[in-house]
């Protein structure tokens, strides 16, 4: 969730994976929580994800643990409220993110997959970098800025970046040029954020007219409650809103965003160990049954 150059591209554009384009799917209802509406349901559902805390279990620490079996246990952290990658359904944590990390690290040697801890999303790296935690799966791009702190494993996903506005309303951008003068959220810590932050340096985006938020689920509700006009945020996110939520996408542009998983710098051995695991995983069949549990099977 680094920024390249930027080409509008007409909305359709299918979302590519690391192989091969698709498109999201249309039947959805793994995401009934996207259904809610009101604050209180919307708190609900990402009840934890500001905080250091676990999703039901002890709280562990980072750094893995090594059992007496030479098995490293190691602790996951991720930020809910990004669908379909990570989010809350009735109090568990699940999507893409949750459910490929758990088969890659099954595949990796030596290793086993311990608890998840849930944070916002700008207080991964922190917690990485801090051994709270020994990997993060959140749907994080890989970029110059953040592998100055930490290191990636090999993509896992490909995205682009989107506009969304609210479903028939009057606002109708197709280029960023079209958000001057316009009330615009995204993400504390993303990609989005970062593309807001350039439209600001060039005058397009009046600082005063830009909202942050902790999850996009809050973005996404002020946009509903009429409160901003747009939210900048990653495509096949924005797919996911648009389907649940009287939200729609104005338009979508390419970045050429990869996703990993995040390690600490000169976590070596476990950098190498997920690597594996996601070759194997490929390799087998899982991911592409991943794929099309969270994102469709259609037009693969």
């Amino acid at each position: 969730m680094g920024i390249g150059a930027i080409s509008v591209i007409p909305w359709g554009k299918r979302v590519n994976d690391c192989d091969e384009k698709k498109t999201v799917m249309d039947d959805s209802d793994r995401r009934t929580y996207l259904k809610a509406t009101g604050s209180a349901a919307v708190a609900l559902a990402l009840a934890g994800c500001t905080g250091g805390g676990g999703s039901g279990g002890e709280s562990s620490d980072g750094d893995g643990e090594t059992s007496g079996s030479d098995t490293t246990t190691i602790t996951a952290g991720t930020a809910p409220g990004f669908p379909p990658f990570e989010m809350k359904e009735g109090g568990e944590l699940v999507g893409f993110d949750i459910d490929l990390l758990s088969a890659v690290v099954t595949e990796a040697d030596g290793y086993e997959l311990g608890s998840w801890q849930e944070y916002a999303f700008d207080s991964l790296v922190p917690a990485l970098t801090s051994n709270k935690i020994d990997v993060v799966a959140a749907g994080m791009t890989i970029n110059d800025e953040r592998e100055q702190q930490i290191d990636f494993t090999n993509p896992y996903y490909n995205a682009d970046q989107a506009i969304i506005v609210r479903e028939n309303g009057d606002f109708s951008p197709s280029s960023l040029a079209d958000l001057s003068g316009h009330k615009v959220g995204s993400q504390s810590g993303t990609t989005g954020e970062g593309v807001a932050k350039e439209l600001i340096e060039k005058g397009t985006l009046k600082e005063s007219n830009y909202n942050t938020y902790d999850s996009y689920v809050f973005a996404v509700q002020d946009l509903e409650n009429g409160n901003i006009d747009a939210v900048i945020l990653d495509l096949p996110v924005a797919q996911t809103f648009a389907d649940q939520r009287p939200v729609s996408i104005a338009f979508t542009y390419e970045t050429g965003e990869r996703y990993g998983f995040g390690i600490r710098n000169g976590d070596d051995d476990l950098q190498s160990a997920l690597n594996e695991g996601l070759a194997a995983v490929r390799d087998s069949g899982k991911y592409e049954e991943l794929r099309n549990e969270w994102f469709g099977g259609s037009n693969q």
